[in-house]
């Protein structure tokens, strides 16, 4: 049984001539009458009663219309699926952040992207930077924002450097500043209570590897906490903290380093081999687009994504 072969007898049905059916589909009559015939024989019933040139479908051809209606017409939604995928109507692109890039950059690039493409669903797995390269290795993500603080070495990812992001020191605005200069050392944080982010945490890596790299450990006021709640103790007067300079609200005072200060550089990562979905590379293009447009970009930042040739 062929779709073609179920495409004729609807029409012959829907007739009830073979002529007639064969000018709806635009092919000669011999044709239909021989696919006809040879639907017959593949379910091994007529389906018309053929008399003096009158046809009526057979109590075979009644049971076998509602199914072959159904079949054509699942039939033209799997191919009107697979078109509306193509043409970026449906897909579905698994994205992967660190928490930091959750609270600042990211849901700018993500409402641009939802804006452009409603129909394709958006999932976002929000982790470090290294349970973020597992999972793409892994296919569990498709793409990942991962910043380069420790990252493991892995062959089958391919990275594309996207920024860098200045880190600052933020303070609850209601107390002293950390320093009376408008700009602090990595020393100055010697002695000071930091609210720590939890292990694992990028920034946490990023904090104590530069306090050791001055020849001192750092204090922690309290330790364990993800973005929101690092925020929220600063806020609260408990210590200071080293952000990225895109979660630095208004509602905290901000320090920058001293030259050279401290950065990290976000990338993008994702399977080398794997061909991306159509889904894949727009949001991709979302990404890389908005951050070559440096006039997006809070201050601190600094592109490393080349601005797209005009079309």
């Amino acid at each position: 049984m062929q779709l073609h072969q179920l495409a004729y007898f609807v029409a012959v049905a829907d007739t009830r001539h073979f002529t007639h059916a064969a000018e709806l589909l635009r092919i000669a009559q011999p044709s239909v009458s021989q696919q006809v015939r040879a639907l017959e024989r593949d379910v091994g019933a007529e389906l018309f009663h053929r008399i003096r040139g009158n046809l009526s479908l057979t109590e075979a051809g009644e049971t076998l219309l509602p199914i072959a209606r159904r079949i054509l017409a699942d039939t033209e939604t799997a191919y009107r699926s697979v078109r509306e995928l193509d043409e970026l109507h449906r897909g579905r692109v698994r994205l992967g952040a660190t928490p930091s890039l959750c609270t600042g950059l990211l849901p700018t690039m993500l409402a641009g992207f939802r804006t452009a493409y409603p129909g394709i669903d958006l999932t976002l797995r929000e982790s470090g930077s290294r349970d973020l390269q597992n999972d793409v290795s892994e296919g569990l993500l498709d793409l990942a924002m991962i910043v380069d603080s420790r990252l493991r070495d892995h062959g089958r990812l391919a990275t594309q450097p996207l920024f860098v992001e200045e880190l600052v020191v933020i303070s609850a605005k209601n107390r002293p500043a950390p320093v009376r200069r408008a700009r602090m050392k990595i020393l100055d944080l010697e002695g000071r209570p930091l609210v720590m982010f939890r292990g694992g945490y990028d920034l946490r890596d990023a904090t104590v590897d530069a306090c050791r790299a001055e020849g001192f450990e750092p204090s922690f006021a309290i330790e364990g906490g993800e973005m929101d709640a690092v925020l929220e103790c600063v806020d609260a007067g408990m210590g200071i903290a080293v952000v990225p300079s895109t979660v630095a609200k208004d509602r905290f005072r901000v320090t920058r380093f001293e030259a050279p200060g401290l950065s990290r550089v976000v990338r993008l990562t994702y399977r080398e081999e794997i061909k991306p979905s159509k889904a894949v590379l727009a949001l991709h293009n979302t990404i890389t687009n908005h951050l070559a447009n440096a006039a997006l970009l809070p201050r601190g930042t600094r592109p490393l994504v080349k601005r797209p040739e005009p079309a």
